[in-house]
């Protein structure tokens, strides 16, 4: 027995290769299929099956381009409806697996067609359990992403059923493989463990503490976090099937002089500047958005940019393909090219650029006090609530492109967030749409508190829900 989990840091996403006797299965795979395929040469091994647990709406899963470069058979749990080839499993259904097997458990909730795959060893003892998003660390699957037409309340009843006939049924000692991990927005405040066991779950999960379903109904449906725009259009690729990984990456990869590069941006492309926020405010081309390869950048590009944009990027020379590829997994794929030699051709060549001012925790002060600049807190509704600078407008960054309207584009503005990397997203936006004086706290509020604690407030709830 052989089993690898595949960790993506940027979408707290984990995959899966699980192997016996020579024979392999991939479960929800990222987009590239390479280094599975990659893994299997190495190990000797073929992949059978490829199995997805859910139509993903965090990511386009790979299923479909492994599947055809392999000849592994796509497989689902029962009620899926993909628009390809792929076998639809049934309840207690058994797949041999080299001296093992796995049994497909339908276990809907965070979607109607979830399931869990349930691994059993060559004793015929389960061993491990492959939850997708039913069952985190610390966590379940959030009921409202994307299910047909469902209202999340009945979806949580199914969920509800879910764990209490299928999983809480299991041994204690069960290894609980989770699709994602904390920071994923496909749960409420998943655990940092990679992994963990039934048992503990059992003991620690508060949604596996209840024994009443409405009481488990208001508890999981309560308090959730912003859905990602990018969600709803992942989960219908998944579900219909996305165009091919090296399709989109040839006609992504292309090197633009400056002069073409202005060109598709005249005609209506977004400038996305993929490099450190700190370099981006040093000097940016005009009307660029930022947001960093050293973060979230997916995440944030799903929850900024629209899916139908054409984009061009300005990477640090080196890092375009990555740059691309994170788009890809989140199926944007109208990316026009990117700046050939990085923003050094750019400055080369005489063009105009901007520039962002940055201060330091304890030049924020001054600021305030003797300049005029109002505070602007970007962080999510949790951090805001524990602290913030005191005074501050608080408008989380992923509702901020709809909130603009309502401020003073003529206001000088310093904007904060936990250590820099949301606060010139930001600003960008800001720049973007007009707004002249706009300022961003270098290392955010840990710095201010750090440097300048008399600045800071301890709340109990932020003004901005």
């Amino acid at each position: 027995m052989f089993i690898k989990q595949i960790y993506t840091n940027c979408l707290a996403h984990a995959a899966y290769y699980i192997e016996s006797g020579k024979e392999a299965a991939v479960i929800d795979p990222l987009r590239d299929p390479a280094p599975y395929i990659q893994l299997a040469n190495e190990r000797g091994a073929k992949i059978k099956y490829v199995l997805e647990t859910h139509f993903h709406a965090d990511f386009v899963s790979g299923h479909i381009d492994l599947a055809n470069k392999t000849g592994a058979q796509i497989v689902f749990g029962p009620d899926a409806t993909p628009g390809y080839r792929a076998h639809i499993g049934t309840d207690g259904e058994r797949l041999k697996l080299g001296d093992m097997h796995l049994v497909i458990m339908h276990t809907p909730g965070h979607t109607v067609e979830s399931a869990c795959f349930l691994l059993y060893d060559d004793r015929d003892v389960p061993h491990a359990i492959f939850t997708g998003d039913t069952l985190f660390v610390g966590d379940v699957g959030r009921p409202d992403l994307l299910s047909g037409n469902l209202p999340k309340e009945t979806l949580a009843a199914m969920l509800f059923d879910s764990l209490e006939n299928k999983i809480k049924t299991l041994p204690d000692d069960v290894i609980v493989y989770p699709g994602h991990g904390a920071g994923s927005a496909c749960g409420k405040n998943i655990g940092v463990s990679s992994f963990t066991t039934i048992g503990e779950e059992r003991r620690s999960n508060y949604a596996m503490q209840f024994t009443d379903k409405d009481d488990f109904i208001k508890a999981v449906t309560s308090d959730l976090p912003h859905i990602p725009g990018y969600f709803f259009t992942d989960a219908t690729l998944n579900k219909v099937g996305a165009s091919p990984y090296d399709r989109v990456m040839e006609s992504s990869l292309n090197a633009l002089p400056v002069r073409e590069f202005t060109d598709i941006h005249n005609a209506g492309a977004l400038i996305l500047d993929t490099r450190d926020p700190m370099d981006f405010a040093a000097g940016f081309i005009p009307g660029s958005l930022n947001i960093g390869l050293n973060g979230d950048f997916a995440v944030w590009a799903g929850s900024l940019v629209d899916a139908g944009r054409d984009l061009l990027l300005v990477c640090v020379p080196g890092k375009e393909r990555e740059a691309i590829e994170r788009l890809a997994r989140i199926g944007y794929e109208r990316v026009r090219g990117y700046l050939h030699g990085g923003i050094d051709s750019w400055f080369k060549a005489g063009e105009q650029y901007g520039r962002i001012m940055t201060v330091t925790g304890d030049e924020c002060a001054d600021l305030v006090d003797n300049e005029g600049y109002r505070l602007l807190d970007v962080r999510n509704r949790r951090e805001a609530a524990r602290e913030r600078m005191t005074g501050a407008l608080h408008i989380p960054l992923n509702a901020l492109q709809q909130e603009l309207p309502k401020l003073n584009a003529n206001d000088k503005w310093l904007i904060y967030c936990a250590g820099g990397y949301r606060s010139m997203m930001a600003a960008s936006l800001m720049r973007t749409a007009g707004f002249h004086f706009v300022a961003s706290v270098e290392g955010g509020i840990r710095q201010v508190v750090a440097k300048a604690p008399h600045l800071v407030e301890s709340i109990a709830e932020p003004e901005w829900q």
